[in-house]
């Protein structure tokens, strides 16, 4: 089993950042936080003190000022499952899964989980099953269906749909293999730019700097808040015709200005390369290749503007047969084993769920740290920067922190339990209860200056 000191050093050495800087975090508490045999609070207090530590060094780069660093273990938990800590006037917010979303036998007896919470995936199954939107259609209809079949026919139709594997049918399948070759953090140099020192005298680690945001659910959008936290002036860009999971959008918005631009209209991506002109870090967490169709591809994105930061999330990896798959959290978690485990674990006979979106939210905190890295390497080496994560890939350094004994014996903490880790604000929405950042940092403490606000509040402009 890996240390969370050791698990945070591991994830700062694939950022490239300076080792010495360790030296100023602190890491309390210890596992289980969460009912699952796997390391979910190592994973959410490494990657959230990752994250921190990258802000705190911009800020030591900007002021000279060194501060210190603190992520306690059972916040961090809390934090990873924000969005079921999310409160709207005192109550939780309505309740976005879909009715036939969930887990099913097929006829060969293997299990396939689908993902139907927008309606154009949910629609897209009902019409390969040639069913109503009934739960027993769907699972009376997945009997005339072998899982891996049914799996290929939904990836084949753009859909998202995974069957049920074990760790070793991950390893063995092309997919797995190829995830194998690649670390949960690649930071790539893109093209050439001369050094951007960024500017001194600020009261917060990423004060000035301008993110441009194209992600939607969990994992890209937590990356954009966490950039808010540290003062950055977050852009976030969606889609009138594009669905949204709206009690996301409250927890994950807070920090942002949001816009609208629909990228199928010639002059909207005209208007999208003057936000980029003005941009520090481009955020993007699309399948692959549906921002780079509409022309903005890393490459083309730096040569709009040398030396910006590149920052992208796919579900699968950038190689692979899987690598331009659609994917959510809990469709890594089925495809690559960890529900297979934790229900061996558990004595279980049905797929088992970790006990919150883990995959989703690690990935989220990497991102911001590629970011931040990124940010750090134009500021002394110059050059435009790609930094690279994946959902399989952070699966697969969670699953390689090791296992807890007794983990699922730990009781599921209640929202009552975790009452002193939440904040209160007024949003666009009404009054949100939410989970504050579990980063402590010693000089600048994270916080969010906006409130989370509807979709499409504000005009596509910087401030």
């Amino acid at each position: 089993m890996t240390s969370p000191q050791d698990t945070l050093s591991g994830l700062w050495s694939l950022a490239g950042l300076r080792p010495n800087a360790l030296g100023a975090v602190t890491l309390t508490g210890a596992e289980p936080v969460l009912p699952s045999s796997f390391r979910v609070g190592t994973a959410a207090q490494a990657s959230i003190a990752a994250s921190a530590l990258a802000a705190a060094e911009i800020f030591r780069l900007r002021t000279r000022q060194r501060q210190e660093v603190a992520v306690d273990m059972r916040h961090a938990a809390a934090e990873f499952r924000s969005e079921r800590h999310l409160r709207l006037d005192g109550k939780p917010p309505p309740d976005p899964w879909d009715s036939i979303a969930g887990t099913y036998r097929c006829g060969d007896a293997r299990w396939v989980r689908l993902h139907t919470n927008f309606p154009h995936h949910r629609d897209g199954v009902l019409r390969i099953l040639n069913v109503a939107q009934d739960r027993q259609a769907v699972a009376v209809a997945l009997q005339n269906w072998q899982a891996e079949v049914f799996e290929t026919a939904c990836a084949e139709a753009g859909l998202v749909v995974t069957m049920m594997r074990s760790f070793s049918e991950w390893d063995a399948h092309p997919q797995g293999q190829a995830v194998a070759t690649l670390p949960p953090l690649v930071m790539e140099r893109i093209g050439d730019a001369p050094v951007r020192p960024m500017s001194s005298g600020v009261e917060r680690p990423l004060s000035g700097l301008r993110v441009l945001e194209l992600t939607r659910v969990i994992a890209g959008p937590v990356a954009g808040r966490t950039l808010a936290a540290h003062g950055a002036d977050v852009l976030l860009i969606t889609a009138p015709h594009l669905p949204a999971i709206a009690p996301l959008v409250m927890d994950t918005g807070r920090g942002k200005l949001s816009a609208q631009l629909d990228l199928r209209d010639p002059a909207t991506r005209e208007r999208l390369r003057g936000l980029i002109a003005g941009a520090d870090v481009f955020l993007q967490g699309y399948r692959p290749g549906a921002i780079a169709g509409h022309g903005f591809s890393p490459a083309e994105i730096a040569a709009i503007r040398p030396g910006i930061v590149c920052v992208s999330l796919s579900a699968y990896g950038h190689a692979g047969p899987w690598s331009g798959r659609r994917g959510f959290d809990s469709l890594v978690q089925t495809a690559s084993g960890f529900n297979h485990a934790e229900m061996e674990a558990a004595e279980d006979d049905k797929p088992r769920p970790l006990p919150c979106q883990a995959i989703d939210h690690a990935s989220g905190y990497l991102l911001a740290l590629g970011a931040m890295a990124g940010l750090m390497k134009r500021a002394t080496e110059g050059g435009s920067w790609h930094a690279r994560v994946s959902l399989a890939t952070t699966g697969r350094w969670l699953r390689g922190l090791g296992r807890v004994e007794g983990g699922l014996a730990c009781p599921d903490p209640t929202q009552k339990e975790i009452v002193d880790l939440l904040e209160e604000a007024e949003s666009g929405f009404g009054r949100l209860t939410s989970v504050r950042d579990a980063a402590r940092l010693s000089a600048t403490p994270p916080h969010w200056a906006r409130p989370s606000v509807p979709l499409g509040t504000h005009e596509p402009v910087w401030p």
